[in-house]
């Protein structure tokens, strides 16, 4: 095969140096690139928009007219339940000429008052360059919480609030996550391998290619526009770490199956990677190409997690078959102490199912009763399924993160005392010449609370209005209020209106990903239907393989929303259901890959029902350990601050359970049982042999 040549790399006697060599080369020139990845991480909820969305319009051309319109808002707010008193007033003063030095153009507006007495507010923009209005929304948040009077509830909100416990939240959490996701593997590998040595090689590697995907994933972001954001670098850490550790599972297993039938440990290798690579090929395939899918959507943080995840596994496909094999057969069998695997010449024809007594009985416990099998399995999923109307779309801004923060508090300080959309107005830029009748409009528009003094551009030729919103800025009465304002200043002839701000942003953000749904999926689904004709080279196969992983989601979803329930976690952020329907079915079809193809080659030499049993006792092992190892790196983001990261890990790791122990370890193989030869049409298995030819010894090929 044109691989074989490739293979030869990393096995051979002399060629094992070479590819050590230039992986040496290549892990101290990716090295200082991969630590910048979070350099360019954005949060920018813009950057994350289609530019056609209006939102973004509204955004670009409040940039060129109004300079300075994109800086960070500080809000600082203050309140006491039983009015301010005249201290709380001093402290408030004392803070706003502190802020001047902080402020775009040295001055802050005067505090706003609330109706009630209870509360004020001081908002204005930060001055310098994005350093340095991060550094001077820290000098603010210590400067509000500076001996305040007691009883005095103070918060600082509006944008630099947000942006500033965002980056609190993930200060070296990227780092945590690698550790803790390190550690889970580690503790899975000892536990597999049951040695003190060898779960060290492929934690390494995998380590390796960690660096290698987020030193490209970086000057894709730095010189070619990529957009990284929080999720996503969490999301490439994990996956590489997850399918990286699977790719070294499967090579492994087939390694120490060869030890035991040649001597030379170079053959052995060269034998275990010729006959795995296809399928681990195969399988990284499958996942890259499903996660290239994500180019056709709209929202730049769903589309760019395509390619940042494709990366991922291309990396973890390159180091897993071109180091691991060259680091595993430099130091030789000792690696797997205590337990070394000897050559036996009696294992040249040994049936490694016989090694795979547990799978053994699970296949026989399948092969007894396939139609109650597969028909038992499918109910209890379909049950799993009713869990998700627990669940509900649309994350509010002031639950996205696991604790309270202080934008949060902030912003709940707001909506007791002012109109709810005080922190975040909805920004409006049109035509000078029509200002007066666009803010007529904006006046007449239910759920308008104020309307702001306009301001004019520098050429004259825009003018923008903000219009505080009655309604928390991140809930649907707001959102309903910002389309109602689109109506009306569209309306306006010669306006030429865009309404920008956040609800605008977080509406239009909403409309993108219901449109990612409806166009993605569908194509993730038709290109790994035809990967499954390709490899299986059959229609009816493929069919009920993609039957099976759209109802493993469905139920996965149901599951984790038990989960997420008993957390607090069910309202779902916008692109969740796109992004782990994704992992899911790219993740799930790979283990069903190895299962199928494995069992394909098997039924040519036993027959239909003994092929496809066999393969569930040989593969059975190793694809569950795989499973366990992706399930818990995905369920490592649990860790992080932000709800949707948890959800995420929740909804994949359930997921990746039910494939692993129910879907592909029971209904598939029953179905496949119960179905006989039609699940291959229209190719035809060869014919099983007869009764009187013994069947031939099984090799495992995974």
């Amino acid at each position: 095969m044109s691989w074989h040549w490739i293979t030869r790399l990393p096995s051979g006697r002399r060629t094992k140096f070479l590819a050590l060599a230039l992986w040496l080369a290549i892990a101290s020139a990716v090295g200082p690139l991969a630590v910048k990845l979070a350099d360019v991480v954005t949060d920018d909820a813009v950057a994350w928009l289609p530019r056609t969305a209006e939102a973004t319009q509204a955004y670009e051309r409040a940039e060129a007219a109004f300079p300075g319109s994109d800086r960070l808002v500080a809000v600082a707010v203050y309140a006491r339940d039983s009015g301010l008193t005249g201290a709380d007033r001093a402290k408030a003063e004392a803070d706003r000429t502190a802020f001047a030095r902080y402020a775009e153009g040295g001055e802050v507006p005067p505090a706003i008052v609330s109706d009630d007495g209870k509360a004020l507010l001081i908002s204005f923009p930060l001055a310098g360059d994005e350093d340095q209005q991060t550094d001077s929304t820290g000098a603010v948040r210590d400067q509000l919480a500076n001996a305040p009077p007691a009883g005095l509830r103070t918060g600082l909100t509006g944008s630099a609030g947000a942006t500033d416990d965002l980056f609190d939240a993930f200060g070296g959490m990227d780092i945590t996550l690698v550790l803790v996701t390190a550690g889970v593997v580690a503790l899975l590998l000892l536990f597999t391998y049951r040695s003190p040595i060898l779960w060290l090689v492929p934690l390494i590697c995998v380590g390796v290619a960690s660096q290698v995907a987020s030193a490209v994933v970086y000057l894709l972001a730095k010189h070619a526009g990529l957009t990284v954001d929080f999720q996503g670098q969490s999301v490439l850490t994990v996956l590489v770490f997850g399918v990286g550790v699977d790719y070294a599972l499967l090579l492994i297993a087939r390694y120490r199956e060869e030890l035991r039938r040649h001597r030379d440990r170079h053959q052995a290798m060269g034998v275990a990677l010729r006959r795995s690579f296809p399928a681990i090929l195969a399988s990284a395939a499958t996942v890259a190409l499903a996660l290239l899918c994500l180019l056709a959507a709209d929202l730049n943080s769903t589309r760019s997690l395509g390619p940042v995840g494709a990366i991922g596994i291309a990396a973890a496909f390159l180091v897993m078959t071109l180091l691991l094999p060259a680091v595993l057969v430099l130091f030789g069998r000792w690696l797997f102490w205590p337990f070394v695997p000897r050559y036996t010449p009696d294992a040249v024809g040994h049936d490694v199912a016989e090694d795979h007594r547990v799978w053994g009985r699970v296949a026989a416990f399948v092969g007894r009763r396939p139609r109650a099998v597969w028909v038992g399995t499918a109910v209890a999923l379909a049950v799993l399924t009713l869990g998700v109307g627990n669940l509900s779309m649309g994350l509010p801004g002031g639950e996205t993160f696991t604790n309270e923060v202080g934008s949060v508090t902030g912003q709940k300080l707001i909506a007791q005392h002012f109109p709810e959309g005080s922190a975040a107005p909805a920004e409006i830029t049109a035509r000078s010449a029509t200002a007066d009748g666009v803010t007529a409009a904006i006046r007449g528009v239910e759920g308008v609370a104020s309307v702001q003094a306009h301001e004019r551009s520098s050429d004259g030729q825009w003018t923008m209005v903000r219009a505080v919103l009655a309604a928390e800025p991140d809930s649907p009465a707001a959102k309903d209020t910002v389309e109602r304002i689109r109506d009306a200043v569209h309306a306006v002839p010669g306006a030429e209106a865009l309404v920008g701000g956040e609800t605008a942003i977080q509406l239009d953000t909403a409309a993108a990903s219901r449109r990612d749904e409806r166009v993605v999926i569908p194509l993730i689904l038709a290109v790994v239907f035809l990967i499954l004709v390709v490899l299986l080279r059959a229609l009816v196969a493929p069919l009920l393989l993609i039957g099976s992983v759209v109802l493993s989601y469905a139920a996965a979803m149901g599951a984790a929303a038990f989960v997420l329930d008993a957390m607090g976690y069910t309202k779902l952020f916008d692109g969740l259901p796109l992004q782990t329907f994704l992992f899911l079915v790219a993740l799930g079809v790979d283990y069903t890959i190895f299962l199928m193809t494995r069992a394909r080659e098997e039924v040519g030499q036993l027959g239909h029902k003994r092929g496809v049993l066999h393969a569930l006792t040989v593969t059975g092992g190793v694809i569950t350990s795989a499973g366990l190892v992706l399930a818990a790196t995905f369920a490592a983001l649990s860790i992080l601050p932000l709800v949707p990261s948890v959800q995420i890990g929740v909804i994949v790791a359930a997921g990746v359970l039910l494939d692993t122990f129910v879907v592909r370890s029971l209904l598939i193989p029953a179905l496949s049982v119960h179905l006989g030869k039609k699940i291959w049409w229209p190719s035809r298995p060869a014919a099983a042999p007869s009764a009187e030819t013994p069947a031939p010894p099984m090799l495992s090929r995974v």
